[in-house]
């Protein structure tokens, strides 16, 4: 277990929760996906913390992916695939849930899963050397429906086509003029302005955060029903080509 990859402080009314696997690039392993949910519901209790940070450890990556190097034998099979993404989804949906405000501080390689770590964020502050891809398309791998649904989302369906169906990377200033990033600022200014924001956000009345983030979580809910299991079954599907390798 590698639980100690997930490191969580508090400093007064921001919680802090870094994702160090700086020799992977902060790649997430199954384990650090898993620590995520009971995290934040902890969090999402404390009175005293007002708004999260979610950040990368070091000054290279934010989230450079899953670990692939896991895949072998976590995503061995179909049954195997979905218990694992179901893991990554419910990381995600405990993020995009919590009733404070998450805030991403992207400090340079932000790829493929760490995009939709963001992604689940409420905001995303960057630094000028930050990048986003997600590579799914040249890698063969599936993305699951509600990782695309998110992204659209946040920067519209054409957008979102471009991100997936090229794979290449985005500069900071890319991803702003899409609506990926909230702000980009110098890379030795993050930290300070990530804090200011957290600042102003924690003086305000958490009643009324907590009441707009849920409105605008329902107004986002997809219309109508759709057919999740044929999604999730192109996912299999794609793990099963010669693409995937």
């Amino acid at each position: 277990m590698h639980a100690e990859r997930v490191i969580a402080r508090k400093d007064g009314a921001i919680g802090w929760i870094t994702l160090d696997h700086q020799e992977r690039f902060n790649a997430m392993s199954l384990d650090m996906w898993q620590a995520l949910p009971p995290l934040i519901a902890q969090w999402s209790q404390d009175a005293d913390i007002r708004v999260i940070v979610l950040e990368g450890a070091g000054d290279k990556a934010f989230v450079s992916g899953a670990d692939i190097s896991e895949f072998e034998t976590l995503r061995a099979t179909p049954e195997d695939v979905a218990r694992y993404e179901d893991d990554v989804d419910a990381a995600m949906a405990a993020v995009a849930g919590c009733d404070k405000p998450v805030i991403a501080m992207i400090n340079g390689i932000c790829m493929g899963g760490g995009v939709g770590l963001a992604v689940s964020c409420d905001m995303r502050i960057a630094s000028d050397h930050a990048r986003f891809a997600v590579p799914a398309a040249r890698l063969g791998l599936g993305y699951r429906h509600s990782g695309v649904r998110s992204l659209v989302n946040l920067v519209g369906a054409a957008a979102a086509k471009e991100i997936f169906f090229t794979a290449r990377q985005l500069s900071s200033d890319e991803a702003a003029q899409i609506g990926l990033v909230n702000r980009v600022v110098p890379r030795d200014e993050l930290r300070d302005v990530t804090r200011d924001y957290c600042t102003m956000i924690a003086e305000n009345a958490p009643l009324t955060i907590m009441a707009v983030k849920q409105t605008i979580a329902e107004i986002q809910q997809a219309p109508g029903e759709f057919n999740a299991a044929r999604c999730d079954s192109l996912v299999f599907d794609c793990f099963a080509s010669e693409d995937y390798r």
